[in-house]
């Protein structure tokens, strides 16, 4: 009976991460929309876009190789498992032991690796443009994200998710300059990773700034809605990584009954609510930048990053 009732709350956090990804999206292109004084879609548009993707027929290349039909598949599902493996509402559920953060890098990183292949497949220019920026993009994005996780697992004791959130919530962490540093560039890393201002627009079309889209041109029907959904989950993935890292509060034990499986379920809620709201101020305030200047702005987390880890060592020889 312990093993079903285990198999049905994380099958509730795999359920939970999909409904809420387009939520999350279509909240933060809400408050977008009200914060420029316009009307805006419903928060609910996500899903009606992904519903009519999946109805529409779909146009392949005549070149298309099986790579490119059997790619949106595989970057839906490295997403989907990266994003279920990180705590939402409870820790140490049934499939926690592989939530490591390495593993979840992993995950993303085969992603993007098969988004990249699929958008040199066709053979066009925008697809070899997007594909070289999002390549050029990673290069510094997943070593920063590498040493964030090295900041983290130093003063935590572990990579594992669960392990970390335990020790983020208890009084023992103090207040640390490292856990600032890593905060802010984990927050630089998930702006660049999910192609957000001020890296890419993600409203913007044009040929000239785009990097996801120039990927994903070729796509139509349930492919493009498969690639639509990755990227729901991916910035979903992100928000709930800052969650519950950063702010651990609220979160369930594996040993909780339904009572504190709810009340984390409505701190979840809350947190991706005020998330996604801060998000969508941000955004609002500030321009998109150049694409030369990238590598300068995923540089500083970079470093951000290593100097975190240092501070740890320095502060732990004194």
């Amino acid at each position: 009976m312990a093993v079903i009732l285990d198999l049905l709350v994380q099958g509730a956090q795999m359920a939970l991460v999909l409904l809420l990804a387009p939520l999350l999206t279509g909240l933060v292109r809400k408050t977008k929309a009200r914060l420029l004084r316009r009307q805006g879609a419903p928060i609910v548009q996500p899903y009606r876009d992904l519903l009519r993707l999946l109805r529409k027929e779909v146009v392949l290349a005549e070149n298309a190789s099986w790579l490119f039909r059997v790619a949106p598949y595989l970057i839906f599902a490295s997403t989907w498992v990266a994003a279920a493996l990180v705590p939402t509402f409870a820790t140490g559920l049934m499939f926690n032991w592989t939530a490591d953060l390495i593993a979840i890098i992993a995950l993303l990183g085969s992603a993007r690796f098969f988004l990249a292949l699929s958008g040199m497949d066709i053979g066009t220019s925008f697809g070899g443009i997007g594909s070289s920026r999002e390549v050029m993009i990673a290069s510094l994005a997943e070593p920063a994200m590498l040493l964030i996780v090295f900041t983290v697992a130093l003063i935590a004791g572990s990579t594992q998710l669960s392990t970390v959130s335990a020790f983020m919530a208890s009084p023992s962490v103090g207040l640390r300059m490292s856990l600032a540093l890593a905060l802010v560039a984990l927050i630089m890393v998930a702006l660049a990773e999910n192609a957000r201002i001020p890296v890419d627009n993600p409203s913007s079309h044009l040929e000239v700034t785009m990097v996801h889209e120039a990927m994903v041109l070729e796509y139509s029907g349930r492919h493009l809605a498969m690639i639509e959904f990755g990227g729901f989950l991916k910035l979903l993935l992100y928000v709930s990584l800052i969650a519950s890292v950063f702010m651990p509060w609220g979160i369930a034990d594996h040993a909780a009954g339904p009572v504190e499986y709810a009340f984390g379920a409505i701190a979840y809620l809350i947190k991706l609510a005020l998330v996604g709201v801060l998000l969508a101020v941000f955004e609002t305030a500030i321009a998109k930048m150049r694409v030369f200047r990238v590598s300068e702005f995923l540089g500083a987390a970079l470093m951000l990053g290593l100097l975190g880890t240092l501070l740890l060592f320095v502060s732990r020889s004194l």
